[in-house]
């Protein structure tokens, strides 16, 4: 069977752009445009919780894969940037990820490998973006 997944978006009246996500696990996201968009930069524009969506679910894979190797992981920071296409639809281009990873004794190799597996196997989200996007990726160990 099929995993399916519901959210509904509530427009917030007729004074602006903004929108209000209730997702199907019950949690609310707000999001708004740019002022030249007729939004009021109150939230974080849609195509940005995409861009967040990705980075916390491949951050959320490199982080498990980590620990089910019992690998000593104290931290992991996601910094992503991206590039979209000129005219419409504006797809995402390009998206660089860099990973901060902290730990004792962590292992470039192992770290390099989880985030293969997240974009390679896992990781739903960036795996979709790679087929508009060239998806890079950069790690960087922090010993604690």
């Amino acid at each position: 069977m099929k995993e399916a997944m519901e959210c509904t978006i509530d427009w917030m009246g007729t004074q602006g752009m903004s929108f209000v996500a209730q997702t199907g696990s019950g949690h609310m996201l707000a999001m708004d445009g740019a002022p030249e968009g007729g939004g009021h930069n109150l939230a974080p524009r849609p195509m940005e919780t995409v861009l967040a969506g990705t980075g916390g679910c491949t951050a959320y894979d490199v982080v498990l894969i980590l620990k089910r190797g019992r690998h000593d992981v104290r931290g992991c920071q996601l910094k992503l940037s991206a590039e979209r296409a000129d005219a419409d639809p504006k797809v995402f281009t390009k998206i660089h990820m860099h990973f901060v990873v902290s730990g004792k004794g962590l292992s470039q190799a192992a770290v390099e490998r989880a985030v293969a597996l997240s974009h390679e196997k896992y990781c739903s989200a960036s795996i979709m973006l790679a087929k508009t996007a060239e998806i890079t990726t950069s790690v960087e160990l922090v010993e604690v």
